[in-house]
């Protein structure tokens, strides 16, 4: 039977000596947020219940999960739930659990400080969204940024927590009327519980609809009638408010859209409509039951470094862990339960790593949700193709982590792959498979360029023989991307291949548009040779080589890797994280015989002691500039540049 809340309200006095309160101050990304909480800017401030309630249930959560080691903490009061309770009088809602409770140091973590990340970028978003006139749609980030509790504050001009720890001797109470700052005292006497907590809070004027029986009823089914413990309204007849059983345990039929999307808010924090459900119950050698969802937006931490899952692992309905990394890093998006029936209850979170029962629901599971994600990729419907665009768009740059993680499902992965091209550079994409059969004929690889972000790639010069030729590249500037294409062997037969390291192969296929008065134009082979030549010694080992182009169309010049090694936007990634003390070897020099200034310099170089030094300086640090690069010597480019128009013009 869950502890009732107290015949208290939050404006009770203190039964402990005034001199035995301590005093802190807020945190101060707290205190900015406690100001903006008072002085909402929130139209839907009811989701106040939803979160202390889903805090609630957690603390049962945990109670239940250690009570499994030791008994004792669970006592005889192990009917869990979650009690209501309003005193109209007085003007005062008390939420209580007997849940696992919180000591004096927890109170101070928990209520006293915040993840500061998370903090700043709600407020962020919530400054954004009131600058853009939005009301409604704002309160999703609320417990998307694990605030929840703040949320009070909406409602109340005082809140009083009345906290004790299980296995512990002692109660505490914590109090603030969210200005700056907050007491922690000991509670005794008729303040102190027996276990669990208790939230109370003193109403604002303007939230007094919140004493009214029947809106704290429609709020509980509304939002929390998922919560597998009972939610009672204390009164002459109390009542139990939600269903009260698993959500994931009920058929498919009994689920309407509005509960699963209660229910995938209450898992990921995210208030919105998921964009994939996966609903079933496996049976055979392993039972379990999975309700997972995919998001239609990104989550706010889904590129949080340690990259890992949040699905939550229940055994027969005992929470255990939400660490327990049932599905692979790649697809940390996705967000929900898995139910086992066959592991022991008293698993420990280690042994779950290695534990064979999670393994195999693991790999069962990660198939499953790759097979509903290609179903989603493959539906030709106007519906599927906008549904599916949106999914790769928020979630292709971790999906394709897998592309170079597991070498076991990279076939399915590549089916499920989009990507913008040099010829749908305007944000639409296309399949590996499309690409592949829009091949010109003596094309014999996939050809791509890797990039710090999709406007350098669309602009680099390295794309003017293939966009000549007729020829279409894959524009990759996801930082996985110049990964995975190193380990790729290809697909449907074709090879990858980096249009920026490496000779091109451009001279099989003919240009689109043939223009011989160009190639007749050319600088002579001799000046060319004598040209590169003399380059190569002004430049020395500031390149590997220079030699004649044939990817360039317009541009004078650009570089590329060598053959052998790797792409030079992936050794520019692994040498600003200090990979091993890597450094960006030397580039090659490609320059283009057909361009007017490279033809001026070539029948200098054909002259007798032609200087042309400070020219392939500025060539070399034109062509850097171009890949998004700085000169290598700022100051030497500049006073270059700065004589070459001085000659010019003075």
């Amino acid at each position: 039977m869950v502890n009732k809340p107290a015949k208290k309200t939050a404006a009770a006095k203190k039964t402990t000596k005034k001199s035995d309160s301590e005093s802190h101050e807020f945190q101060a990304e707290v205190a900015k947020l406690l100001k903006m909480m008072v002085h909402s800017v929130y139209s839907e401030r009811e989701v106040f219940l939803r979160e202390l309630i889903s805090n609630g249930a957690d603390a049962c959560d945990k109670l239940r999960y250690e009570a499994i080691q030791k008994p004792e903490l669970m006592g005889k009061d192990s009917e869990l739930g979650i009690a209501i309770a309003i005193d109209k009088e007085k003007k005062t809602i008390a939420i209580g659990d007997n849940g696992i409770g919180m000591n004096h140091d927890e109170l101070i973590e928990n209520l006293g400080t915040i993840a500061r990340s998370g903090t700043q970028a709600f407020m962020e978003q919530a400054a954004a969204a009131k600058e853009g006139g939005k009301d409604a749609g704002d309160v999703n980030l609320i417990g998307q940024f694990g605030i929840g509790f703040y949320a009070a504050f909406m409602v109340a001009d005082l809140v009083e927590v009345i906290s004790h720890k299980a296995g512990e001797d002692k109660c505490w109470k914590w109090s603030s009327n969210g200005e700056g700052s907050y007491t922690i005292e000991e509670a005794t006497g008729d303040d102190a519980r027996t276990r669990g907590t208790e939230i109370y809070l003193s109403l604002r004027e303007d939230a007094e609809e919140f004493l009214e029986e029947s809106r704290i009823e429609q709020i509980v089914t509304t939002y929390s009638d998922h919560i597998t413990y009972p939610i009672a309204l204390d009164g002459p007849e109390p009542r139990q408010l939600n269903a009260g059983n698993a959500i994931w345990s009920r058929a498919k039929s009994d689920i309407t859209e509005e509960q699963h999307k209660e229910f995938f808010g209450a898992v990921s924090g995210v208030y919105s409509d998921p964009a994939l459900t996966l609903h079933y119950k496996a049976e055979g050698l392993n039972e379990y039951t999975v309700l997972l969802y995919v998001p239609s937006e990104r989550p706010y931490d889904l590129f949080d470094p340690e990259r890992r899952g949040k699905q939550k692992l229940y055994v027969r309905r005992v929470y255990i862990t939400d660490e327990a990394q049932l599905l692979p890093s790649y697809l940390r998006f996705v967000r929900g339960v898995i139910d086992s029936e066959d592991m022991p209850l008293n698993i420990s979170r280690e042994m779950l790593q290695n534990n064979p029962i999670v393994g195999k629901i693991r790999k069962a599971v990660t198939g499953k949700v790759l097979g509903e994600l290609k179903k989603c990729a493959t539906d030709d419907s106007k519906e599927g193709v906008e549904k599916y665009a949106k999914i790769w768009e928020s979630f292709g740059p971790v999906l394709k982590e897998g592309l170079y993680e597991d070498m076991e499902r990279r076939d399915d992965l590549f089916e499920l792959a989009r990507f913008r091209t040099s010829k749908n550079s305007d944000g639409e994409t296309v399949s590996l498979k499309s690409y592949v059969e829009g091949m010109k004929e003596g094309q014999t690889a996939i050809y791509y360029v890797t990039g710090e972000s999709a406007e350098k790639v669309q602009q680099s010069p390295q794309l003017e023989g293939y966009k000549a030729r007729g020829l279409d590249v894959l524009l990759l500037s996801d930082p996985v991307d110049s990964f995975w294409v190193r380990t790729a062997l290809g697909f449907d037969g074709k090879p990858f291949k980096s249009i920026t390291q490496g000779a091109d192969d451009l001279e099989n296929i003919e240009p689109e548009k043939k223009d011989d008065a160009a190639k007749k134009d050319e600088a002579g082979a001799d000046e060319l040779s004598a040209l590169l030549v003399a380059m190569k010694d002004a430049l020395g080992d500031k390149v590997a080589e220079v030699r004649k182009s044939t990817r360039l169309t317009d541009s004078p010049v650009c570089i590329v890797a060598g053959a052998e090694g790797l792409d030079r936007n992936l050794e520019k990634i692994l040498a600003m994280q200090n990979a091993g003390g890597m450094s960006v070897s030397a580039p090659v020099l490609e320059v283009n015989p057909s361009n007017p200034l490279i033809k001026g310099l070539a029948a200098q170089a054909k002259k007798e002691k032609a200087d042309i030094s400070d020219a392939a300086f500025l060539l070399l640090d034109q062509a850097f500039i171009l890949e998004g690069e700085r000169p290598a010597d700022p100051a030497a480019f500049a006073k270059r540049m700065s004589d070459v128009l001085t000659k010019a013009f003075a």
